[in-house]
């Protein structure tokens, strides 16, 4: 009996830790397959595939089909979650440039309230100014949008590329 719960115990680990491996690797893979060269994509395809192989061995062994269910969405809320979590910290603030159209009424408020942001505006006539804006961090783009957001802004955005 102490051996059957000790292999029992044994599958049920190494089935947890294969579906957090699989669960990591596949929302890797979408996001290197996307965002990444066919290098990576290629790589990060067959690592994939190679850990699934065993997590479908693994699907059908003999531990409870409920229990097997359970870890399988509750390691793909998890593991999804922190995956996508360790990517918005890694992503990389990009510059933006902001073209914002306010009215004009409200240029020296919105002049003075984004001064930390670096900008340019012009007066195009009695109804409109249009301000540029470049924002080095997600902060400034937020700044930005919020207070334009409060003056009626039109916004045109544009991100930074390499030429």
């Amino acid at each position: 009996m102490m051996k059957e719960v000790a292999k029992m115990t044994k599958l049920f680990i190494l089935f947890v830790v294969l579906s957090i491996l699989n669960v990591i690797l596949n929302t890797v893979k979408a996001i290197v397959t996307v965002k990444g060269g066919k290098l990576g994509a290629a790589l990060i395809n067959g690592i994939t595939f190679f850990v699934y192989t065993y997590v479908i061995i693994f699907t059908n062994c003999e531990l409870n089909m409920h229990l097997k269910a359970v870890v399988t969405g509750v390691v793909n809320i998890i593991g999804v979650y922190v995956v996508k979590l360790i990517e918005e910290k890694a992503r990389k603030d990009k510059l933006w440039k902001v073209e914002m159209t306010i009215p004009t009424v409200h240029t020296e408020e919105v002049d003075r309230r984004l001064a930390k942001v670096p900008h340019s505006y012009i007066t195009i006539s009695d109804k409109h100014t249009l301000f540029n804006f470049y924002c080095a961090t997600q902060k400034e783009s937020a700044m930005v949008k919020e207070i334009g957001t409060r003056y009626n802004a039109k916004f045109f955005v544009a991100e930074s590329k390499v030429l």
